[in-house]
Parts: C-alpha cells; structure tokens; sequence
C-alpha cells in the first residue's frame, strides 16, 4: 500500500516539477521583459511550487521506508512535518512580495507602463496551472496524500489568482493605470500569505494528533456495535499521521471470558474497524471485564459514544 501510495506521489511530484519549472521560468522572463511586478509576484509563486514538488518527491522515498527501532510507527509523519515547514516558505515568499508591492505603491515615480506580455504570462499560466491542477487532484485521490491535494488545491487557488492578474493588467492597460500593476501584486502577495496560513493552521492541528471529523468516530462505533458481546467502547482516540489513522480504544467483555475468546473478540473488532476505516495504520484495542468503566475516576481523555 505504500508503496503505490509513493509511486502516485512520484508521479505527480515529478509533474508538479517540471510544469511549475517551465511555468516559473516563463512568467519571470515575461516579467522582466514587461516590467510587471504582478507577473513578477506570479513567477515566485510557481518558484515556490518547484520547491514544493522537489520536496514531494524526497518525501515519497522516505514515507515509502518500513517502520524501524528509532521510528515504530513508520515514517509518514514525514510528509506532515515537510507540509508545514513549506508553509512558511510560502508565507515568506508572499510576504516579500507584499513588501516590494508596497514600495511601490509609495513611490509611485518608479512605476512605468506594463508591455503586453504581461497579459500573456497571465493567459499561459492560467491554461499550464488548470492542466496541472487536474493531474494534482487525479494522483492526490490515487494516493490518498494530503501533502498532493494541498498542493493542488494551491494550484487551483493560482488559477484564480493568474485570473485576477490578467483582469487587472488589462484594465491597467486599457485605462492607462500602471499604479494598478503593484496593487494586483500586494493583492497576490496577501493572498499567498492566506494560504499559507491556511497551510500551516491545517498541519498544526494534524501534528497536535487534533481530529475534527467525527465522522470517522461514528464508524468506529458502529464497527465495534457490530461485533456480539462487546460492550461500552469508550476511551476512543484516533489520530491523523499523513494519509493514515491510529487508533486507540477501551472494550468491555464478560468477566467471564477466556483470555482467548477474549483476543478473539479484540480480533474481530479491528477487523470491523478496517472494513469502514481502511486507512487505519494500527489499531490498539484494551480489553476490560465488563462493568469495570463504572467504577474508575472520570475519563480525561478519550470519546465514548454518548459524545456523539
């Protein structure tokens, strides 16, 4: 499984790398050639989407790696520590731009007329950006990576992004306005920035082992509901490592059990688990007698089906 998980990725890093590299190398030499500093703002952003395509590659070898003494739980925690150190890459890449646009803005003297090329770098990246973006939520569906469908869904964020670019140079054009070329180019450079930040708030919650989708608990309950004398699930954790879940959970069974029917159950349950939660990585199942919840202290951690 993670191994076609890492060839998918392969696959769509390796197209993310060279479309964002010849659209990067595009924009800038059309910036220059223009004297737009949006185009400009757009050419680092795909600059930044080399870099991002880079690391998903290096990321698909090492998430590809079994499990080992120093990392027991595997190696997938690798592509979420990556997504949030390229969140500030971004971050910063946006705020450059925010600044250099604000220069501008206050010595509007060092703004000069936009060619046409710019309107030209902004049509190339909005056609290259929307073939990228189907191929980036093709392959992040394939993988079930959340590292590739932030990344496409960054790319899709740019088609509106180019949209808005190209709008705004026309109208600069049209209406002989080139102060609007350094308003665009803050706009972008504050968008950028959102994104980031998006990014980062997205991947922090998910390292803070954060789960807001309880809908993947009210499958884990009707998994254990489904197996015959289990009781009270509770003490249910679950949390989110890359494209994978662990899971952790309490069940009761009758005192009276063998210690081997009572693994047997265990058995079943995570059986159950797996057939609605496929991407469980491992599954920790405690066994308890029966009735023994009613009698420890409050549970500080943990859900139990009533939270619900």
């Amino acid at each position: 499984m993670q191994n076609k998980k890492a060839y998918y990725i392969r696959v769509a890093g390796t197209i993310a790398l060279l479309g964002n590299a010849a659209l990067a190398v595009v924009k800038i030499l059309l910036a220059y050639i223009s004297k737009s500093l949006a185009v400009m703002g757009d050419g680092i952003d795909s600059s930044t989407d080399v870099l991002i395509a880079i690391v998903t590659l290096v990321i698909s070898a090492i998430i590809s790696r079994p499990g080992d003494k120093e990392h027991p739980w595997g190696h997938s925690r690798a592509e979420s520590t990556t997504t949030l150190v390229l969140s500030f890459v971004i971050f910063f890449a946006g705020a450059q731009l925010a600044v250099q646009s604000g220069t501008r803005l206050f010595h509007p003297e060092t703004t000069q007329q936009i060619g046409r090329e710019a309107l030209l770098a902004a049509i190339i990246s909005i056609v290259g950006k929307s073939l990228l973006a189907l191929t980036q939520f093709h392959y992040g569906k394939l993988a079930e990576s959340e590292m590739v469908k932030a990344n496409a869904l960054n790319m899709k964020n740019d088609i509106v992004m180019s949209a808005a670019i190209l709008l705004g140079l026309f109208l600069s054009q049209k209406f002989k306005l080139p102060i609007l070329d350094p308003i665009i180019a803050l706009l972008v450079g504050l968008w950028v920035i959102k994104n980031a930040c998006k990014l980062f708030l997205e991947i922090n919650f998910e390292l803070m082992d954060g789960n807001a989708d309880n809908s993947l608990y009210e499958k884990l309950f009707t998994a254990v509901s489904s197996v015959p004398d289990v009781h009270n699930p509770h003490k249910a954790r679950i949390r989110k490592m890359a494209s994978l879940f662990d899971i952790d959970l309490d069940i009761e069974v009758d005192p009276n059990m063998s210690v081997y029917d009572a693994h047997e159950k265990a058995e079943q349950v995570e059986e159950a688990i797996r057939e609605v939660i496929p991407e469980a990585y491992d599954i920790l199942i405690h066994i308890e007698p029966l009735g023994s919840d009613q009698h420890q202290r409050e549970e500080k951690y943990g859900l139990k089906p009533e939270d619900m």
